[in-house]
Order: C-alpha cells, then structure tokens, then sequence
C-alpha cells in the first residue's frame, strides 16, 4: 500500500540524555527517521532535552524541542502545532515510557495525535513481563520458568518455588537497570528490593537463570500487509549471565545449526506478528541450550533498539530509515534498497564477511566500581570492525579499544599463572578475551576454557588460531620472516605494531617497509547488502589483507 497521505506531520520522541544502555545509537536512529520522513513531504516535530546530539540540529527537523522528556512537555508541543501522528520507537525505553504515559493520561486522544510504528498494547506486552510470559506460552514458545512478583513477600515467595539460580529483572527499564543474579538465599533480600526499586511499576520477573545457554538477537522488520524480514542475526560470543550490550557480539551467527537457525527464524517471526498489528521494528533475545538446541526466548523489544544501529551499519541495511517509512503506509516491496537503488527492500542482506561489536568499558574513571559483568550494563560504548573472518575482525576491534591493545593482546600485561588464568577468566570481566588468549598461550585447552567460561568452542579454535600464528612470528627475526608467514598474519588481523612487538628487535616501520617491497597490501571490499548480486550505488567500504 502507498504512503498514509492522511499524515502531514510527525512528532519524533527523542531518548533524552546519554546514559549507560542508551546513547548515540538512538541519534543515529532518530536522525535517520527524521530524514526519511521528511523526503516523503511530512513535516517533522522533534523534542529531546539532549542538545548534544545530531537529531536536535535546526537542518534534521522542521521544529525542534529542547524540553524535559514528560507529558507536560508533550502537551505543549501538541498545543503549538497541529500534529497528525506520533513515533516514539526511534527514542529507546525512554520514548517508549513517556508515550505510555502519555496514552493512559489520555493526551494522544485529546489532541487527536495517532501513535505509528507501535501501538501502546504491543509496548505493554513487551514490557510487563508477565504479560510477555503469558503470550509466549499462549503462541507455544518457551520460557524461563517465571513469576511475577508487586512485593517483596511475593518475590520471595516465589524464589523458593522455583529455585536457585534465578534471575531478577524488573519491568519497564533499560540495560537491565536493576536485574541481577541470585545463587542463594542470603542474595535474595537485597536483589529484590534493587530489582522492585527499579522498576516504574514496582513489578519484578523472578525468573530461573539459564546460565552458560548461548544468545542470539535478531533484528525484524515488518509491513502493514505483514510482510516480515530478518535483517541480521547476532550472536552473544558471551553465553547468558551478560547484558548483551555487554557482551562481544558477532554477525552472521556463526556457531548455529541450519535447522536451529530456521526454528529461531519462525520463532522470532511468529513472535512479532503475535505483538500486534503495527509497522516498523523490532528487535528478539533467544537463548539456546548448546547440548539440546532447546531455545526460549528472552525478550522482545518493539522499537529500533540500541543493536539494531550495529545491525544498520553491519549490513548496509538502514533499519530506521525504512521502520520509518514502513510507519507511515509503505510496504516493504513498495521501498527501494538504499544501497542498490534498483532493488527493493523486501529482502534479507546477504553477508560475505564477518563484524565483531566489542564493548567499551570505563571502569577507571568510577572508583570503586564493580568490574564484573552481569545482567545490567555497564558499557559506555563500542566498537565494530569488519573483517573477512572472525580472526580478523575480532583483531581489528581490539585495536580500536584505546585501552593500548594492540590486537588480541596486551604485550607485556599480563603476569598471571596458568592456575590464576584459569580461575581469573571464571568470572565475566572486561579483559576476559585478553586473558583467554592468555592461557591459551600458556597451553591451556581449548576444553578447559570452554567449561570455564561458557564460551563456544568455535570462538576458541578460532583464538587459538590467532596464538598459533603469534608463536610462530615469534620464532622470526624481521629479516628472517617468511613472506607467506607475514601474509598469514596480515590475513588474520596482526597489525604492524602488533608483529614489531611479537619479534624482538623490530619496529614498526620496519614491519610496514617489508611488507610493502612483498607487495602485501590493503584491498578495500564492499559492504553491500547483497554480497555483490547485484551492482551497489552507494557502498560503503572496509579494508583488508585477503
């Protein structure tokens, strides 16, 4: 169907300020959205109270709103102007809450406003855990064993019925504010009143924790004819008991069955068109029994979500851009690809190399800080790199991390043990890769780091790769380096710097200049969206050694 030529102008509801779980991914989003829509003609309304973003530039709407983020703000807005209709999916949990809030105030009727790209009873499913519960079980997929606790007699309560170890997440907040773990009972008391503090409604999920299960997040798109696409699959290379935003994560999946992949597929599907009839994004958290292939699901969250700016910019595919369009009438079929111009974007972007997402952590700046990593996130950022393999990629980002690695590998850091590696690398903290890398490189095996961490052993052979290679450079001098060798390593993401370290004796220059007179040089691939099927107008790039 053609665009709703009923709707002139938009009110976008912007996240607010930059906090842990919810930052610039949402500018990236609300930025596209209010470009889209303003190529359609409709005249776009923005608030944010976050003047430090893109989205609040004069050039990306019509009227921009510098105002606090609640009802009065929006009443004021839709006093002034004459607004057909509201998107609050480009603004996180933030915009989500406040439009909520907004509909039981009864303001959206009052001013005549329509809610696209969600509907309130889709955003109350999805967050009211127990009503998500109730739908997984009435569509027929899994859950956790849960309940739902208002109190904390009821949390309690139900924490011996179902047993340790549990899970506590509260309703309604973002990057797990306020969720934990609880092995014992001597952790309840205070889990539960984080847990029930945390929440707007004073509402927890006392769920069993599915410890050591892979995760796995797909990013949806839907029409209003209900047509369905699956954009990227992403997988958690950390097991369940990490935030995802906490977590490295890797896109395609890489260590999933084809017939797991086609179960979560349907799942995930089924799952969005149970939500309601709305169009626009979506983003699904499985987690899978790695021994059973058994997959529950975690949550779905009906909004452009803080992954799907790393799935935009993974495939090529620009999520908000299209959601956007899809809210205001367009089917998918009706849209063109952005990258190809001549296709539309009723398809699936086909991937022909790998992306790793490694988190950014601060922890020196917050003294007294709890380095491990749990259920709430404590990220305060990322970076993604794109390589033609896992080895590669994962190597590329660890250079980007400005915490002066240079690859997978703090040279010269790490003074622990073999005993003290296996034991430290146990609990989830922010260098727990480096020190994997670590005891591999004290001979420790890949069974052993396995069962320590929860990790898939794919990710591990694939480290181990990286250590085979180390060992071997290490046997060199730089005039003695073969020149295959040299070429292994380029191909599997060792950095000038990285090698020079690896060798005694070396610098960097010298590393750069004999590589050149070997002809062992960058080439530049395409990020397309269709692994070059058909012929891209507006690639962008990445650069590689293959």
């Amino acid at each position: 169907m053609p665009k709703d030529n009923s709707i002139k102008s938009v009110l976008i509801i912007g996240s607010g300020p930059i906090i842990i779980g919810q930052a610039c991914e949402f500018d990236y989003s609300g930025s596209q959205a209010a470009r889209s829509l303003r190529e359609e003609g409709i005249e776009v309304i923005l608030i944010n109270s976050n003047p430090a973003t893109i989205m609040t530039d004069p050039m990306m709407a019509d009227k921009v709103y510098l105002l606090p983020l609640n009802v009065d703000s929006i009443e004021k807005i839709l006093e002034e102007n004459n607004i057909d209709a509201v998107l609050p999916t480009m603004g996180g949990q933030t915009a989500l809450n406040l439009c909520k809030e907004a509909d039981e105030l009864g303001i959206w009727e009052k001013y005549n406003c329509r809610l696209i790209g969600v509907d309130v009873a889709a955003i109350d499913t999805a967050e009211d855990r127990e009503k998500f519960r109730q739908l997984m079980v009435r569509i027929g997929i899994k859950v956790a064993p849960s309940r739902v606790a208002n109190s904390f007699l009821e949390g309690k309560e139900f924490a011996q019925e179902i047993g340790f170890p549990l899970v506590i997440r509260p309703s309604f907040t973002l990057g797990g504010t306020g969720g934990g773990f609880v092995h014992s009972k001597d952790q309840l008391d205070e889990a539960l009143d984080r847990g029930l503090t945390a929440s707007p409604m004073h509402e927890v999920l006392v769920e069993k924790a599915v410890l050591g299960w892979k995760e796995y997040e797909l990013e949806l798109l839907r029409d209003q004819n209900d047509n369905v696409v699956i954009i990227c699959t992403v997988e958690n290379l950390d097991p369940m008991g990490i935030h995802t935003g906490d977590s490295i994560t890797v896109a395609p999946a890489m260590t999933l069955s084809d017939t797991a992949f086609q179960d979560m597929r349907n799942k995930a599907i089924l799952m969005m068109r149970s939500l309601g009839n709305f169009s626009g994004g979506c983003n699904v958290q499985f987690a899978m029994n790695p021994e059973t292939e058994d997959l529950i699901a975690v949550e779905i969250n009906p909004r452009v979500s803080r992954s799907s700016a790393l799935a935009s910019k993974a495939t090529g595919y620009p999520i908000a851009k299209v959601a956007a369009k899809l809210a205001i009438g367009y089917s998918l079929d009706e849209l063109k690809n952005q990258i190809t111009q001549t296709t539309s974007a009723y398809f699936e972007p086909a991937l022909d190399y790998v992306i790793v997402k490694v988190p950014r952590w601060n922890f020196d700046k917050f003294k007294g800080a709890n380095d491990t990593l749990g259920l709430q996130m404590k990220s305060v950022g990322e970076v993604m790199a794109i390589g033609r393999s896992f080895t590669e990629a994962i190597q590329k980002a660890c250079q980007s991390l400005e915490n002066e690695a240079v690859g997978l590998g703090y040279y010269g850091k790490s003074l622990m043990k073999t005993d003290e590696l296996v034991e430290y690398i146990k609990t989830p903290k922010w260098d727990r890769i480096f020190r994997i890398k670590d005891a591999l490189m004290q001979g420790v095996t890949v069974k052993t780091i396995s069962q320590a961490t929860g990790i898939d052993r794919w990710f591990l052979y694939q480290i181990q790769k990286i250590c085979d290679i180390e060992k071997d450079i290490n046997t060199y001098t730089i005039e003695t380096l073969p020149a295959d060798l040299l070429k292994e390593a380029k191909k599997n993401g060792f950095g000038d710097e990285q090698i020079a370290r690896i060798m005694r004796n070396c610098t960097q220059d010298q590393v750069y200049e004999k590589r050149k007179a070997l002809g062992i040089v960058r080439s530049y691939k395409m990020v397309d969206t269709c692994s070059a099927e058909f012929e891209a107008k507006t690639p962008y790039f990445y650069s590689t050694f293959e």
